[in-house]
């Protein structure tokens, strides 16, 4: 099974160590290399295939960036740095995505995910990816099958994710998880509700039951959920 192979470069171990880390989370990827430097990741580019490189930008002798402009025909790339100024002049250079030290394992992922949207999928990626989302909850990263999602409540600055296994609550904004859930079929219904349409067990005009749990339909939702809820 062919993986994707990523090149780290960055003159910081630590921050090498940390993509390292989250890289053998996902069993799609590799790192072929790390690079201290750009004149190193020359080398590496000229005699290895690299699908993904993870480029920092502020490095000595000569910069991520200006590295990236020499390059004929890189591979995709996503730009790692602590300084936000940098960001408008990577999307320039038609990066993948730009990450923010330090980075995340739930930001990684889903500068992966945006990676694997406009290349074919390892079939190992396409297993976890399209259908799980990466909820930060405490100190843990989890992921959750969408599948396995029954509805998101709003609990102020936190949800409420209830799933058919558990219930966890996480510091989001419902919208945040709305914008990410909509293209997988999640619908929203009310200011403080998200529903998995596949779950529901009944509906009226007024609320949607899932099992034995009711839920109301917001007035401003009420016709977009009637319209979607009967042609399911």
């Amino acid at each position: 099974m062919k993986k994707i192979r990523c090149l780290l470069v960055d003159d910081e171990p630590l921050a090498i160590s940390l993509l390292q880390n989250h890289i053998r989370q996902l069993d799609f990827l590799e790192v072929a290399t790390t690079c201290p430097n750009a004149l190193k990741a020359v080398e590496v580019l000229k005699n290895t295939t690299i699908d993904l490189l993870f480029l920092d930008i502020r490095m000595p002798a000569i910069s991520g960036i200006d590295f990236l402009k020499t390059l004929h025909h890189p591979p995709k790339v996503i730009l790692t740095t602590a300084y936000r100024e940098y960001a408008l002049e990577g999307y320039d250079l038609d990066i993948v995505d730009y990450l923010l030290k330090p980075i995340t394992f739930e930001r990684f992922f889903k500068a992966v995910e945006r990676y694997l949207r406009t290349h074919e999928l390892p079939s190992s990626a396409s297993e976890i990816l399209p259908d799980s989302i990466c909820i930060k909850s405490g100190s843990k990263n989890i992921r959750l099958q969408t599948d396995n999602i029954l509805y998101i409540e709003s609990l102020k600055d936190y949800v409420k994710i209830v799933t058919t296994g558990e219930t966890l609550q996480a510091k989001y904004r419902i919208s945040d998880l709305e914008t990410e859930l909509t293209p997988k079929g999640f619908l929203r219904i009310h200011r403080s509700f998200i529903v998995n349409p596949q779950k529901v067990t009944a509906f009226t005009a007024n609320d949607v039951e899932i099992g034995k749990t009711e839920l109301p339909i917001g007035e401003s939702y009420k016709a977009t959920v009637m319209k979607l809820l009967k042609g399911c």
